[in-house]
């Protein structure tokens, strides 16, 4: 921190031990747990976890290369064509984890546009892609398809013009209006988006934002990350037979990254067979979330509408935010307060709901959060 500059530096969390799918250990209390992303809790699935532990038996731990030198492995190359397969897209192109996904592809891509569009909201992974293309990159209005073409107008007919936006926000459980995108935008824009929240949670088939929204795919670079609704570690680009070819001839990150550790590879290949081979799981999800929300709207909350499984709660001040704290710690429920780029400045509660939450759980999460 620079003389003068009052910014208050956020401390290191505190640790939490999570237990038995719905609780966290804190300060030696058992609290029911509305964090983190794992949506199916496939993190703790039995077949899963029988998974890692034959891939640890089978291939060892890691690989210890590049995938452009000797660490290329047969396991990979098969959780790629799965995943193609999942998303019905052309190719996919493993790498060592969500956020690594975007500079991957920005790196690939730069060069090849005169103009970078971001949500001025976006996650910071597209950040930072943004700064690796090699463009101008302005900020639209979040989620603001006018705003949008408003400033792709500026440009110029000869303009090369990317957009980068999330597909579900992880701050509110929103998506992006891809589909006023296509409409609004000239037909030449291309769009990368991180559907790290989307991809397995919503659409059909868990395809992500694309599939729900039902948009065709050929103008989108989808990245998606393993570790959420698929529970394990990992991330991948999702695009064309071109974009794979500069990723592998272009990318430094992929020439000198060593990849995911081999059980992880393993136990992505059964996840995504449980996603692809169990409906049940969205429908849970969709049924849980929406009942949580129904209550609190009936109960005057004013909340995004969104597919995801995210509940947003902004309170006006700090006397506000310890009020709710103590609330929930009286539910014993964990207070999930964040301080997230992307979300409100002061930061919010979070409440993220999953498939194994009983109704038990979710009723004392709407109790604690009415107004009293």
């Amino acid at each position: 921190m620079q003389d003068g500059d009052q910014t208050p530096v956020n401390p290191v969390p505190e640790t939490l031990q999570q237990v038995d799918r719905t609780y966290v250990i804190h300060r030696g209390r058992k609290l029911v747990y509305f964090g983190g992303c794992d949506y199916f809790r496939l993190a703790s699935h039995p077949d899963v976890l029988a998974s890692v532990k034959a891939g640890l038996d089978r291939f060892g731990l890691n690989v210890a290369a590049s995938r452009r030198t000797t660490g290329n492995h047969a396991l990979y190359e098969r959780l790629e064509a799965a995943l193609a397969g999942f998303f019905r897209a052309p190719t996919a192109t493993l790498v060592s984890n969500g956020y690594v996904t975007n500079l991957v592809a920005a790196q690939a891509l730069a060069g090849e546009f005169t103009h970078a569009l971001i949500d001025e909201r976006a996650h910071g992974a597209l950040v930072d892609a943004a700064q690796l293309l090699g463009c101008p990159v302005l900020p639209f209005r979040h989620r603001d398809a006018t705003d949008a073409a408003r400033l792709a107008g500026t440009f110029g007919r000869r303009a090369k013009l990317l957009l980068l936006t999330d597909g579900l926000f992880s701050q509110s459980g929103q998506v992006a209006p891809l589909d006023e995108y296509l409409r609004r935008l000239p037909k030449s824009v291309r769009f990368l988006v991180d559907d790290a929240h989307g991809a397995g949670t919503v659409g059909r088939h868990g395809r992500g934002t694309m599939e729900f929204l039902g948009v065709p795919g050929g103008r989108f670079i989808q990245t998606i990350t393993l570790s959420k609704a698929f529970g394990v570690y990992g991330g991948a680009v999702l695009g064309s037979r071109r974009l794979r070819n500069s990723i592998l001839t272009r990318s430094r990150l992929f020439t000198g990254n060593t990849p995911l550790p081999l059980p992880l590879a393993s136990a992505a290949l059964t996840s995504l067979e449980v996603v692809r081979n169990d409906p049940k799981l969205r429908r849970r999800l969709v049924f849980n979330a929406g009942y949580v929300k129904a209550a609190l709207r009936e109960a005057g909350f004013e909340l995004p509408d969104g597919p995801g499984p995210i509940v947003p709660i902004v309170l006006p001040d700090a006397r506000a935010e310890g009020t709710l704290r103590r609330r929930l710690l009286a539910r014993d429920i964990h207070p999930p307060f964040v301080q997230y780029p992307g979300g409100p400045a002061p930061g919010y509660f979070r409440f993220v709901i999953s498939i194994e939450h009983t109704a038990a759980q979710l009723d004392a999460l709407v109790g604690a959060l009415k107004p009293r």
